[in-house]
């Protein structure tokens, strides 16, 4: 009687995993097997008010070098079934997880299809760890592997020394390991590095933790001794860099676990003058612009060649322009370009700069005619976030004032007794929209309407729940803080219940975001902003999103979105978010 596909497992496909010297994971902690191993966690779906989870996917076998780098997967089939039948699927499981072999097997017949080669053969047993090593290696034409080319490197031989078998940060110490798309992200960036690229771009969705790959990625640099090697006579350093205080900060606690106890290898940037003698370095542009008494600007004062690799956050935004004199300083320097926003007319220099390097692909194999285009080094969607279950989904609650809906009037409103007030310089429109509300005409009962419905939804939804509330400008923030806190604030006892955040500059506005971003402060409760927690600021707690304001760009919207869409490391991982459109 023919083995069913769990008999199959254990009588035939673990006895050969282990005769090619992989070892259960149980057993050792290197060129190792993972027996069901689910990448992802399952989309969060909608029920009403009430969440499920989808079912995740997951591998039959994830054969790993070490811990920090797997290398292929085995889809299992009962031993009467055709080995053919798991083909497609794994290979689908090895392009999720960046993969370069999968293999489909009934315990007799092994299929291997190579992603180098894109082609499939039979096998009568599975390679072994260092046999898939020297391929891959081999294929990817790494500058060290190259070196030896005639023998490529033996995979115990340099585990450690090597970044892309160098263990990750453990999550002992950093808190996390990564998830599937975090790994193959770092392990995209490595590769490019380590084979000589000097300019190299990711681009994943807000919420999915482009900074902690980054900080993987340096980990793995500097702790396998990679970029010193590369001029011993230096030590190894790295530049963070930032358009705003609060993702510099952020950047700079994220690479916590580099400061031992003994050293502190992190610095701010400032101020004049630079502290020359650290190894990572966290700044933004503005500081490094500033010239000091003689008119010499702050990044001209370290040597052109000072970095090894300079990091820049939120690149579609800050790494041009004005700024791009800073960039070229450290021109010798490896580039890693983080966005979260895809490829689009208004940042097409950004993609041309980060991207030179990259091979030019077809932008849709099965539409030629639609030309080509050099993509990031890793992608990783909202769509597909949501998809995989990392975040949340979330549900749209559209509200509409009959004013938006109908406009108003100027000659109207005078008729109805309202008192207008027009400035000398401005010639009044007959009649204003949406887009012209606390821009060009300023609605004080419009916005106490729209704070009353949106009490009326937290208290249903849950009046603790962190929110963010994105506003026309500063003042009409401002406004809009009050009058939520006035709502609130009797009720809660909290003083601060709902408080406005237009800057980040100061120790107050400081002290209000990190509180709005700490889950573990019950307040503020309510942040309510213009532009300045659009993107990049971590508020994993956040529940609600609100606009008060018109949003023209599909793209902005997915990016605040996103702030509020992290399931992992959110408080209540199973809860969706929930924007609330007022307009």
């Amino acid at each position: 009687m023919s083995r069913n596909e769990a008999d199959t497992r254990a009588t035939l496909i673990d006895p050969k995993l282990k005769a090619a010297g992989w070892e259960d994971t149980q057993v050792k902690r290197e060129h190792y097997y993972q027996r069901d191993h689910a990448y992802t966690q399952g989309r969060v779906i909608l029920v009403g008010d009430r969440v499920r989870r989808g079912e995740a996917r997951k591998v039959d076998y994830l054969l790993r070098l070490s811990d920090a780098f797997p290398i292929a997967v085995v889809e299992a089939k009962a031993e009467s079934e055709p080995a053919e039948a798991g083909l497609e699927q794994a290979k689908r499981y090895a392009q999720d997880l960046g993969l370069a072999f999968a293999y489909a097997t009934n315990g007799h017949k092994i299929i291997e299809f190579d992603f180098f080669t894109n082609t499939s053969r039979e096998l009568d047993r599975f390679p072994s760890p260092q046999a898939l090593w020297e391929r891959w290696q081999l294929n990817m034409g790494l500058t060290e592997a190259s070196r030896v080319a005639e023998r490529p490197a033996e995979y115990g031989a340099d585990r450690r020394s090597n970044p892309l078998l160098h263990p990750y940060c453990s999550e002992a110490l950093c808190g996390r390991t990564p998830f599937y798309f975090q790994e193959v992200a770092i392990r995209e960036v490595v590769k490019r590095i380590m084979q000589g690229r000097k300019r190299v771009l990711l681009t994943m969705a807000t919420g999915t933790g482009k900074t902690f790959v980054a900080f993987q990625v340096v980990w793995k640099l500097i702790k396998s001794g990679w970029l010193e090697r590369q001029h011993p006579d230096r030590p190894a350093r790295v530049l963070f860099l930032a358009d705003r205080i609060v993702l510099r900060d952020q950047a700079y606690n994220t690479f916590a676990p580099f400061a031992d106890g003994t050293s502190e290898p992190r610095y701010k940037i400032e101020g004049h003058p630079p502290n020359l003698t650290r190894d990572l370095y966290f700044g933004i542009y503005q500081t490094l612009w500033s010239p000091d008494e003689n008119g010499v600007r702050l990044f001209e004062m370290f040597p052109p060649d000072f970095f090894d690799l300079v990091i820049i956050d939120e690149c579609h935004r800050s790494g041009f322009g004005t700024w791009r004199e800073i960039l070229d300083h450290f021109g010798s320097a490896i580039h890693l370009g983080m966005t979260a926003t895809p490829k689009q007319d208004e940042n097409i220099d950004t993609y041309a700069y980060f991207c030179a390097e990259e091979p030019e692909v077809a932008i849709d194999p099965e539409h030629p005619e639609r030309g080509t285009w050099r993509p990031p080094a890793y992608q990783y969607s909202l769509g597909r976030g949501i998809e995989d279950g990392f975040l949340a989904t979330y549900k749209v609650h559209r509200v509409r004032t009959t004013v938006d809906a109908t406009g108003l009037r100027l000659e109207d409103a005078i008729e109805q007794g309202a008192e207008v007030f027009v400035p000398e310089d401005v010639d009044p429109r007959e009649v204003y929209t949406t887009p012209q509300f606390e821009r060009e005409i300023t609605l004080p009962d419009r916005t106490r309407a729209m704070v009353q419905h949106l009490a009326g939804l937290l208290r249903r939804f849950g009046e603790m729940e962190k929110t963010m509330v994105f506003c026309v400008d500063m003042e009409h923030a401002r406004l809009v803080a009050r009058l939520l806190q006035d709502e609130f604030g009797p009720e809660t006892g909290l003083s601060n219940y709902a408080v406005p955040i237009i800057s980040e500059e100061g120790e107050e506005g400081r002290r209000a975001l990190e509180a709005f971003a700490d889950s573990d402060k019950p307040a503020p409760v309510v942040a309510t902003t213009a532009e300045l927690l659009s993107t990049g600021v971590d508020v994993p707690s956040c529940r609600n999103i609100v606009f008060m304001k018109t949003v023209s760009s599909p793209v902005l919207f997915k990016q605040i979105i996103g702030r509020g869409s992290r399931s992992s490391s959110c408080s209540s991982p199973s809860h969706p978010s929930r924007s609330s459109v007022a307009s």
